[in-house]
């Protein structure tokens, strides 16, 4: 379904959103709903107007989030050059985004209904977009072409478990399982 709001209201909301995600990865969903505000250059009734509870703010941030890294995915695979770069350069929003979904977990985790359908709509964007830029880079010869878009996914996301340990590099390891992805 097409959203039929004005360009700028599209605009405005995807600017909110933004601002959330940052709040929330620098302090944790339950930040005040004035910082998210403050961050987004609004006031916390425009926060309120759009999303009347945080349960909506959150949905609606990991939603945005997931729907920014499928767009990343699909301009990937539309922008000439090297396939194995174009998939790189995605596993590395993925990752931007695994980073930030931590500081939404806790939050997914609770009873909350709203919830319940994220990780459906995780799996139904972004394994498919994964699975083309898989199939781009194995058709070019690039990359070996049996590992699973899922699997793949995985393995970047059991890699960023400990990103917010000063001594340990994620982006580093991930870096390691793409070459790993190589044709030899």
């Amino acid at each position: 379904m097409a959203d039929k709001r004005r360009a700028d209201a599209r605009r405005n909301e995807s600017a909110l959103l933004d601002a959330a995600a940052a709040v929330f990865v620098t302090s944790g969903v339950e930040a005040p709903v004035r910082d998210v505000a403050a961050k987004a250059g609004v006031g916390v009734g425009t926060v309120y107007r759009h999303f009347p509870t945080r349960a909506d703010l959150v949905v609606a941030v990991y939603r945005h989030q997931v729907d920014a890294c499928v767009a990343a995915g699909e301009e990937a695979l539309e922008r000439a050059g090297g396939r194995f770069d174009a998939l790189a350069g995605w596993i590395d929003r993925f990752v931007d985004f695994l980073v930030t979904k931590h500081g939404l977990a806790g939050a997914l985790q609770s009873d909350s209904p709203q919830f319940e359908t994220l990780h459906a709509y995780f799996l139904d964007r972004l394994v498919p977009v994964c699975g083309r830029l898989l199939d781009a880079a194995a058709a070019a010869g690039e990359i070996r072409d049996d590992v699973p878009p899922l699997q793949l996914m995985r393995a970047v996301g059991n890699l960023c478990i400990g990103a917010d340990d000063a001594r340990y590099d994620a982006r580093r390891m991930v870096g390691v399982l793409l070459d790993g992805l190589r044709a030899t």
